[in-house]
């Protein structure tokens, strides 16, 4: 399956796609070969995304003309037998690099799915025809070293106004729907729905588990995982704020303390949604999540994101029949102004990626 990506982040012209359709088909151009010296750079701008507990569950092989996308399957959690939520990160890692392509005036040829015999394989990523790198993806690259997700209180005063239609915007260029939650007794549905999805997981010994594999210590040295300086509150959520993952489990790690009473509300509560709930719709998700989150940075607004209730199907559902939802929903988020910088730490480049391929080498080859 084939896609030109350089619509979404651009938007694209549905009557212009059609002409090309409908056009005599033109001899395939030369593949474009990618410079060995702008590899590492792509490859850590990718490797911003966010990920589901900071697992950054991908691997990269580069030869001279594609970079191949692979999900890491050892950094699956446990809970994620479907690989849903590691898809989701990978997405959000391939728009990534999409938007690093961007960033060296090409426009991005994705394929994804190419090979059925490998199916961890989930894009390949080449350079496509130049075109300028526009203002809002300049703004986007700035703002991805400082885009980090929101466990604590936020800053008081508004977000930029309009800023959230066009976020619905960049979803809905991916291929997904960001819903906002905007009357009260919906928002109740969610934030019950949430807590009950807090209290299961509490009690559940592979959800522990899963948590005390990927939380770190204060002063880890590890470059994935949730650090203890991001673990958000222990305390109940209080009004306007979905509750959250507790990370700290009470080895008394985290350093964030909770909102107080006069502490500012999220500015707005969301769900990505997409139609379907294949693998290719949580890819979407993936790269719509990123781009709606790395849009949002550019105007120092964070997110808080909640994957804890759609990892219990019967609440998942819920979320979706209570809510009327257009779709399957994917993440929950709350937005609101963040002008801190706590990016977690990523892995460096020879960690992810794959042994013998094109500018470096790492610790395994596995299909």
């Amino acid at each position: 399956m084939t896609e030109a990506i350089g619509r979404a982040l651009t938007g694209h012209d549905d009557e212009a796609a059609a002409a090309a359709r409908a056009a005599a088909p033109a001899a395939p151009p030369l593949p474009r070969r990618i410079p060995a010296r702008t590899v590492s750079e792509m490859l850590a701008i990718a490797s911003r995304a966010p990920s589901v507990h900071n697992t950054q569950p991908w691997r990269f092989a580069v030869g001279p003309h594609a970079i191949d996308l692979y999900a890491d399957t050892d950094r699956r959690l446990g809970q994620d037998r479907d690989g849903r939520e590691m898809l989701i990160s990978c997405g959000a890692a391939l728009f990534g690099l999409r938007l690093a392509m961007r960033g060296l005036g090409h426009v991005p040829a994705v394929t994804l799915f190419s090979e059925r015999s490998k199916p961890w394989l989930l894009a390949r990523v080449a350079l496509g025809p130049e075109a300028p790198v526009t203002e809002a993806e300049r703004r986007m690259l700035a703002a991805l070293p400082h885009r980090h997700t929101h466990r604590g209180a936020f800053d008081p005063g508004p977000i930029p106004a309009g800023l959230l239609p066009m976020l619905q915007h960049d979803a809905l260029a991916e291929g997904a729907t960001l819903a906002l939650v905007e009357t009260a007794a919906r928002y109740g549905k969610l934030a019950g729905l949430a807590a009950e999805a807090a209290r299961m997981q509490a009690r559940s010994a592979g959800a522990r588990a899963e948590i005390q594999r990927w939380s770190r210590p204060p002063g880890s040295p590890a470059r994935d995982g949730v650090p203890a300086a991001a673990f958000g509150p222990t305390a109940p959520a209080g009004p306007g704020r979905l509750a959250q993952r507790d990370f700290d489990l009470g080895r008394h790690y985290g350093l964030l303390p909770p909102p107080g009473p006069d502490e500012p509300l999220p500015a707005a509560t969301a769900v990505l949604v997409t139609a379907g709930d294949s693998r290719l719709d949580w890819l979407r998700a993936g790269q719509a999540l990123h781009r709606v989150l790395a849009h949002a940075a550019t105007a120092w607004v964070a997110a808080s994101l909640h994957t804890g209730p759609l990892e219990i199907p019967v609440i998942r559902n819920l979320i979706r029949t209570q809510l009327a939802l257009p779709g399957t929903p994917q993440m929950l988020l709350q937005f609101g102004p963040a002008h801190a910088s706590l990016a977690s730490a990523r892995r460096t480049v020879p960690e992810f990626l794959m042994e013998g391929t094109f500018g470096g080498a790492s610790r395994d080859q596995r299909p």
